[in-house]
């Protein structure tokens, strides 16, 4: 999904893109939303953008987007934080965006055999969707109807 990165005015949070401030560091809901996207269709992860009070985008600086990209590649390898790592190596990048640099997260949709992508040490409360511009906690029922569907042949 190629973004124009000089415009961000023009975009708002939606069930593909999601801002993230992380002017303190890498935020803890990057994890729900990587589920959430990895689980369903994928989605763009911004850092260093904001949602503005008419809910367009805006960059603000970054104190080190370098640190940031770094930190969330070596914990996305991590399999107490995820449950796999699905990026490439053209997945996370750092971009100019109206005068700031910001990181850039594309996360792809895991395949059937893949899901569920899930957060902390159990897909049973760790497995998120994207509904619109948020993420939820998958219900049981969800969870276990990935599992089944991951289980299935190829031609059912």
């Amino acid at each position: 999904m190629p973004l124009d990165y000089t415009d961000l005015g023009q975009y708002r949070e939606n069930n593909r893109i999601e801002a993230k401030k992380a002017q303190g560091g890498l935020p803890h809901s990057i994890w729900e939303t990587y589920s959430a996207f990895a689980n369903a269709l994928g989605g763009v992860i911004l850092l260093g953008v904001i949602e503005t009070e008419d809910k367009s985008f805006a960059s603000v600086p970054l104190p080190d987007p370098e640190g940031l990209a770094a930190e969330f590649l070596r914990l996305v390898n991590d399999p107490a934080v995820a449950s796999i790592n699905l990026l490439g190596p053209n997945d996370v990048r750092i971009v100019e965006s109206e005068g700031n640099r910001i990181v850039v997260i594309t996360v792809p949709p895991a395949t059937r055999t893949q899901r569920p992508v899930y957060v902390g040490p159990s897909a049973a409360c760790g497995t998120y969707r994207r509904c619109g511009e948020g993420d939820y906690r998958c219900s049981p029922e969800e969870v276990r109807q990935m599992f089944a569907d991951r289980a299935a042949p190829d031609n059912a």
